[in-house]
């Protein structure tokens, strides 16, 4: 996915970006309609489907995609989930069907737009969040921020405790070793950003990756996807909006956040109900992946003990995107969960 500056200035409306922000509203319209609400979250509207329904004081099941995904991509668990429980996917700002809010999108932006939508929603807790690869930092900062809310984590290969990150010399470094010592962005609870307040350059280099993230949407595994699901990634990918929904300056910062909240306690999450289920299959071939693969696996056993109730899965048949590979296998984890609250 294309990303522009990281630290993006929002300056004033020029002719240029007013003229992008034209011709950007021919793709503005989406395939199909969304096939959930949309909810008004304080001047900007995300989308939210839910399915199922609430038996007593059974969870519901909240769904958080990986970065550059949306509801969607839930497209193979969630009707599996609805049969036993109620169970939501959503779209966050700038993607799927979702306007586009404040910038930057922080964890803490975030979680707070997710918090607000399932309030004005109706949705109500105890909620089992489920977050794939990003959305397991996500699912992980919602319950450090709202913890009375969350009754259970689902970790899909994501949300490690202190990732890995390269530089442009090669050398392998800790997230927490390279955040800044600057405060993290506070919340902004109105203001979402414009197309037209785009700076042209951004803008311009941000349009520039369009065609080929469009082109590249639905390669395995998503093309085991439903049809609708490809077509709505095809259309999704191809707007300036799902460039902007993934720009966070301060993730580096955040992660650090996270992982100092670890250190905190040797079990953070107490007695929390926590499964989180890694890959089997590697993404790369070769001695120094392999290595790299081992040390990952030590990280996600770490963060499974974050838990005296938690446990590690792998999930032998999948690579990273474990709820396409093996759907079953996370509607299974997913109906043992719910079911023990």
């Amino acid at each position: 996915m294309m990303r522009f500056a990281a630290k993006m200035v929002v300056v004033g409306i020029t002719a240029s970006a007013m003229a992008n922000a034209r011709a950007q509203q021919d793709n503005s319209r989406a395939p199909f309609p969304a096939p959930g609400r949309m909810i008004d979250v304080g001047g900007w509207k995300l989308h939210l489907n839910c399915a199922g329904n609430k038996t007593g004081t059974q969870p519901t099941v909240i769904l958080e995609s990986g970065i550059g995904d949306f509801s969607v991509e839930w497209s193979l668990v969630q009707p599996g989930v609805a049969k036993f429980a109620r169970v939501c996917s959503y779209d966050r700002a700038g993607d799927g069907w979702s306007e586009m809010g404040p910038f930057p999108r922080t964890y803490r932006q975030i979680v707070y737009e997710l918090h607000t939508l399932l309030d004005r929603a109706g949705e109500r807790g105890p909620f089992v969040l489920v977050g794939h690869s990003y959305g397991g930092w996500l699912v992980r900062a919602y319950q450090a921020t709202y913890p009375g809310d969350v009754a259970g984590l689902v970790l899909l290969d994501g949300g490690s405790d202190d990732p890995m990150r390269q530089l442009p010399n090669g050398r392998l470094v800790h997230a927490s070793e390279l955040a800044a010592p600057t405060p993290i962005p506070a919340v902004k609870t109105s203001g979402p950003l414009t197309i037209a307040q785009i700076p042209p350059s951004a803008l311009s280099a941000i349009q520039a990756g369009l065609a080929e993230a469009s082109r590249t949407a639905n390669e395995p595994p998503r093309d085991l996807l439903p049809d609708s699901a490809q077509r709505m990634r095809t259309w999704a990918l191809g707007r300036v909006e799902h460039v902007v929904a993934a720009q966070n300056p301060a993730e580096n910062e955040e992660l650090a956040e996270l992982h100092a909240q670890r250190m905190k306690s040797d079990k953070p999450l107490g007695d929390l109900p926590l499964v989180v289920v890694v890959r089997g299959l590697p993404e790369e071939q070769g001695p120094a992946a392999a290595a790299r693969e081992a040390e990952r696996r030590k990280d996600f056993e770490l963060v499974a003990a974050f838990s005296r109730r938690g446990k590690l899965v792998v999930a032998e048949k999948s690579a990273h995107h474990i709820h396409l590979q093996q759907p079953e296998l996370v509607v299974a984890i997913i109906r043992d969960m719910t079911k023990g609250n």
